[in-house]
C-alpha cells in the first residue's frame, strides 16, 4: 500500500518536469512490458480468457493511468486526487455484483453510499475551485479501476506474469498512438525527459505497476474482490502524508471530514465482507 500511495506524488514531480501526461503513462507500460517479456515467453491464452485479458488490460493499462496522469496534471493540489480515487473501491464491488454475481448486503450498499457522500464533501471545498477537471478525471480512473480489479478474478488461472505483460503492451502501444495525435512530437517529447524524470517514471513501473499489482493480482487467485480492495483504501494514509512532506499540503477541514467518512466506509466494508 505504501507503493500506491506514493505514485500520485512521484507521478506528479515527473509532470512538473514537463513530462506530457498519456506519454509519461505509455513509457510506464512500456517499461513494465520491457521487463515483462523474458517471463511471458509471448504465451497466448486459452480463448475463454481472452475477452476478460482484452478488458483487463485496457482498462488497467491504458484507461486507468491516462485519466490518473490527466487528473495530476489538471489538479495544483493531488490530496483530493489521492482520495478521490477510492471511488475504486465501491466501483469495484458493485461492479462485481453485476459481473461475478457477488452478494451486495443493505449495509455493504449504505457505506457504499457512505464512501460517495465523503467524496462530494470534498467537492464543495474552496480550495478546489479550480481542480474540478482533475478529480472528474480522477473518478474515471477510479471507476475504470475497479473494473479492471474485477475482471482479475476471472484470469486467476493465468500467470501474473502473462496478465501484466498484456497490460504492458496495450498500454504502451495504445497511449503511444494517442500521445502521438494528441500531445504531438512524440520523438521530441521522449528526447527532453531528463535522468530525473525517467527515474520517477521507472519508479511508477517497477514499484508500483509491478511490484505492487502482482502482489495484489496474486491476491486475487485466494479471496474475493470484496475481501482484498477494501485493503486498497490504506494508501491514501501515505499518499497525503508524502503529499504533504513533498508539495507542501496541508488537508483543509471539508477534506479531513470527507476523508474520515471516505475511509471508515471502506475500512468497514472490509469488515462485513
Amino acid at each position: 500500500m505504501v507503493a500506491h500511495g506514493s505514485a500520485f506524488p512521484v507521478a506528479k514531480l515527473a509532470l512538473n518536469n514537463s513530462v506530457p501526461p498519456i506519454l509519461m503513462a505509455s513509457l510506464r507500460m512500456g517499461i513494465v512490458l520491457l521487463i515483462l517479456i523474458p517471463f511471458w515467453k509471448f504465451e497466448i491464452p486459452k480463448k475463454k480468457y481472452l475477452k476478460s485479458l482484452v478488458i483487463f488490460s485496457v482498462s488497467m493499462g491504458v484507461l486507468v493511468y491516462v485519466f490518473m496522469n490527466l487528473s495530476l496534471f489538471h489538479s495544483s493540489i493531488i490530496s483530493p486526487i489521492i482520495l478521490g480515487s477510492q471511488l475504486a473501491i465501491p466501483f469495484g464491488i458493485i461492479a462485481s455484483a453485476f459481473i461475478l454475481n457477488e452478494n451486495i448486503s443493505r449495509n455493504k450498499w449504505f457505506l457504499i453510499f457512505s464512501s460517495f457522500l465523503g467524496i462530494l464533501i470534498i467537492f464543495f471545498d474552496p480550495k478546489l475551485t479550480d481542480n474540478f477537471l482533475g478529480l472528474f478525471y480522477a473518478s474515471l480512473m477510479a471507476l475504470f479501476f475497479g473494473l479492471a480489479q474485477v475482471y482479475s478474478r476471472q484470469l486467476k488461472d493465468l500467470s501474473t506474469s502473462l496478465i501484466n505483460a498484456s497490460t504492458g503492451l496495450f498500454g504502451f502501444v495504445i497511449l503511444l498512438i494517442i500521445s502521438f495525435f494528441i500531445e504531438g512530437e512524440t520523438i521530441i517529447n521522449i528526447k527532453l525527459i531528463n535522468s530525473n524524470s525517467w527515474l520517477l517514471i521507472s519508479y511508477q513501473a517497477i514499484l508500483v505497476s509491478l511490484c505492487a499489482h502482482l502482489l495484489m493480482f496474486y491476491l486475487y487467485k485466494f479471496y474475493t474482490v470484496g475481501k482484498i480492495f477494501p485493503f486498497y483504501s490504506l494508501f491514501p494514509i501515505f499518499g497525503i502524508l508524502l503529499s504533504f512532506l513533498i508539495f507542501g499540503e496541508v488537508p483543509s477541514f471539508l477534506f479531513i471530514i470527507g476523508g474520515i467518512i471516505v475511509i471508515s466506509s471502506v475500512v468497514l466494508l472490509h469488515k462485513i465482507s
